[in-house]
């Protein structure tokens, strides 16, 4: 770790250095903003609150922004001293008076912002899309709406509106899109689901975020595709900050940390179905409150809501449910796997959550300690879908492919391929349906991202 450092320190001097010298090469004392930084000891961050960026969770601080920046102090070896605003245009103006070092929105770079703002490099790409409730009329045409696209004050959805409002109408009024400050973009999304506003425009990060809570949000169509997303500097600045920017993105890329951490807030939610989120809203609301004190009493150190959303994921909560395989009850078990956790009868609501979250244990317990959390979660579940002995045959996979075994996203790639016989004949155990695997616990984790939200709005 010492070793580790000191690499870190000398490319950040050299960075240094190499900035001054660019910058004036016959003054070689003049400061730059990456040397004021340094001395300062802190980075000073403006963001603005959401689920993708920044809120203070159970746990601390998070956020996918929030953890990338955290990463980026650390890797200059500084304190993060973060500014959330409530305000796009206030949090913009700071930055332009030099109050900010960057600004991470979360939010797409838009024309107009580069010409008042410098950029890192784009490490995410959007698209803009229009939102209606489904259910309603689909809208086809944004000139012919019914009522107004509400949207959030200074947003890079103002920008993209006001774009192609102009571009397609030499008549264009204020009445088709109003603007708020009193309204974030996931609160104009719960507003659209439950029917206060007819419209709005989000990007395609915040909008897969919000259709787990709201299954009723719907596309209508893409405004913009693909637009970046990238931290904005003061535009009259020298290029020093933003080149250790560069050089931070292009670590964390190598090392792989960057996929994790898209994973851990977007890659289970990518996917989104209408049918299943709007039925498991349902009975989360209904037939769970029969069992979660079961859950609550046989969860032991796990979270009972991510046992009740195994349990979902197994048997949609009907105690009697059995498979094709002869697996049966809430947790599903194999008659092997009930008589080794002393479950006699699978169909009880009871005997079935004691004896699964007993055999979820012992497999998480058998992952290698080395593993951290929340990997070692996710691969215990594929553990109870497909048995211990075909996740190590897809460890072993990733292993010899150059991944790493001790990462989910990065086995979780290699689970489809025990279905594949150039692979499987390779492994010690032979063929599984490890894809069913993966989407077993791509479905587990959307399920427990909204238990966890639907507890907080105390609607279980």
């Amino acid at each position: 770790m010492q070793l580790k450092r000191y690499k870190k320190q000398f490319r950040l001097y050299a960075l240094l250095i190499l900035s001054v010298v660019t910058i004036a090469c016959t003054v070689p004392s003049v400061p730059t903003a990456l040397s004021q930084l340094l001395e300062r000891n802190s980075i000073k961050v403006g963001t603005v609150y959401g689920a993708g960026t920044f809120y203070n969770g159970a746990g601390g601080p998070q956020g996918f922004e929030y953890e990338l920046l955290a990463g980026f102090a650390d890797y200059l070896g500084v304190t993060l001293d973060l500014y959330p605003f409530y305000s796009y245009e206030v949090m913009l103006q700071q930055l332009e008076e030099g109050n900010l070092d960057i600004v991470a929105t979360g939010d797409a770079v838009t024309s107009n912002l580069q010409q008042r703002f410098d950029y890192g490099p784009a490490y995410q790409f959007v698209d803009q899309q229009l939102v209606f409730k489904a259910g309603t009329t689909r809208p086809r045409d944004i000139q012919a709406l019914p009522s107004p696209i509400i949207a959030v004050s200074g947003s890079s959805q103002v920008h993209v509106l006001n774009a192609l409002l102009n571009q397609s109408s030499t008549d264009v009024t204020s009445s088709k899109v109003i603007t708020t400050e009193d309204s974030d973009s996931e609160e104009l999304l719960q507003q659209v689901a439950s029917g206060e506003i007819s419209f709005t425009v989000a990007d395609s990060n915040r909008l897969a975020l919000q259709r787990r809570r709201y299954p009723s949000l719907a596309v209508a169509k893409t405004l913009n595709a693909k637009m970046p997303m990238a931290w904005a500097m003061p535009l009259n600045q020298d290029d020093s900050v933003k080149a250790a920017i560069i050089e931070y993105f292009g670590t964390v890329h190598q090392s792989g940390w960057f996929t994790v951490l898209e994973d851990k807030y977007f890659g289970h939610i990518r996917q989104f179905d209408y049918v299943d989120s709007r039925a498991f809203k349902n009975a989360a609301e209904s037939t769970l409150k029969q069992y979660q004190p079961l859950f609550k009493k046989y969860s032991g150190d796990l979270d009972w809501r991510l046992l009740a959303a195994m349990s979902y994921q197994e048997s949609h909560w009907e105690p009697d449910a059995v498979s094709r395989t002869g697996v049966r009850g809430l947790m599903m078990l194999t008659l092997d796997t009930a008589s080794d956790w002393d479950v006699s009868d699978r169909v009880d609501p009871e005997q079935s959550i004691r004896g699964g979250s007993r055999y979820f244990a012992s497999l998480l317990s058998r992952i290698p300690a080395r593993i951290g959390n929340p990997d070692r979660v996710w691969m215990a579940m594929a553990a109870y879908n497909i048995g211990m002995g075909h996740l190590e045959d897809a460890r072993v996979l990733t292993e010899r492919q150059g991944g790493n075994p001790d990462l989910w996203v990065d086995v979780k790639r290699r689970l489809p391929q025990l279905r594949q016989k150039k692979y499987y004949r390779t492994t010690r155990y032979g063929y599984a349906r490890g894809d069913e695997a993966m989407q077993y616990v791509e479905n587990i984790r959307r399920y427990y991202d909204s238990l966890v939200w639907l507890d907080e709005q105390n609607k279980i």
